[in-house]
């Protein structure tokens, strides 16, 4: 039996603590903290977790086997640097940090300290991703040419999320960055970034945008294209494209049925999924297995702390050829 704990209580916190206390066999969640404690109450009661605690340090108590980081971004390194003090193995939310040192210094740390250190990049579980990986690496389209991932979300977020998000490179694309590496199998060595603000001014006001359109030019030749929108009125809109010398391979949206309404007038189907805990909700069941099973195992994690940190890189690649209305070589920040 594996005895976890939860150190935050907001939305993915729940979707991990209740993925853990209801889908995972041979788990059990022992505690969950959270800055409001009445949030880690409500969720320890409805789920029967012992424990529940406002100081983050009660998850890194003895008997505790493994933490799950779902805290605010800024929170992330100094409690994986903590908790590989303590001898946890950790999973945590992406991104590490917005700042390559403090991501180094958490890696470092868990290197360290021997324990495991999963990401949450949840997307690389989903089985429609997955199948376009495992075409490209069975290389039934051939030699990959172009990928190109379309991700759109329903509605843009408040001003006030925008303000300490870090911005839609590291907070959104930052997802597609990492399906770009998983897709492709490879490293990503330059970026160049058309974007702009079309959906809401207060976003722009905030010094960000909520439109953008990034090329990549991957190390192993292939093209690469990411297209975000803050905002597709008809939901949630996550479709992906690889094409290649023997073929293609794409995925479409999900949909609640797959029913079709034919009349004299129209074809239609009602819209894609809305939101995001919708449209992966196995994925996050299955992340949190695969990492339950390399604690459980002893065996490497799936996502590790080095694929933690190259998307950061790229969305800081990102910005920087939007500020600079430039393409932009990974290497330039690298370090920064």
């Amino acid at each position: 039996m594996l005895n976890a704990a939860v150190i935050g209580a907001g939305r993915i916190g729940k979707i991990h603590a209740e993925n853990l206390v209801q889908r995972i066999p041979d788990t059990r969640v022992v505690a969950i903290t959270d800055v409001n404690l009445a949030a880690a109450q409500e969720t320890a009661a409805r789920l029967n977790i012992p424990h529940a605690s406002a100081d983050y340090r009660d998850a890194l108590r003895d008997g505790i086997d493994a933490v799950i980081i779902c805290s605010s971004t800024d929170t992330h390194t100094q409690f994986i640097i903590e908790a590989a003090q303590a001898g946890k193995h950790i999973f945590c939310e992406k991104p590490i940090d917005l700042s390559l040192q403090r991501i180094d210094a958490a890696l470092a740390a868990a290197d360290r300290a021997g324990v495991k250190l999963q990401i949450g990049f949840n997307r690389r579980f989903d089985p429609n991703f997955r199948r376009v990986r495992d075409a490209v690496e069975r290389g039934e389209i051939g030699q990959p040419h172009r990928l190109h991932i379309i991700s759109r979300d329903p509605a843009p977020p408040p001003a006030s999320y925008v303000r300490v998000s870090g911005g839609m490179f590291v907070d959104m694309t930052i997802h597609d960055f990492d399906m770009a590496r998983f897709l492709i199998g490879a490293d990503v060595d330059e970026i160049y970034t058309v974007a702009g603000v079309m959906v809401d001014p207060a976003i722009g006001a905030e010094g960000d945008v909520d439109t953008a359109l990034i090329v990549l030019r991957f190390a192993n030749g292939v093209i690469g294209s990411i297209e975000n929108s803050r905002q597709a009125v008809y939901g949630y809109d996550q479709r992906v494209e690889v094409f290649g010398s023997g073929g293609s391979i794409s995925t479409a949206n999900n949909y609640p049925n797959s029913a079709v309404v034919s009349t004299g007038q129209n074809v239609y189907r009602d819209l894609p999924l809305n939101f995001f805990v919708e449209r992966y909700t196995e994925s996050y069941v299955v992340e949190m297995r695969a990492f339950v099973d390399a604690v459980v195992n002893d065996t490497p994690v799936t996502v590790g702390g080095s694929d933690g940190r190259a998307p950061v890189v790229m969305a800081r690649a990102a910005r920087k050829s939007y500020d600079e209305n430039r393409p932009v070589k990974l290497s330039e920040v690298e370090n920064d």
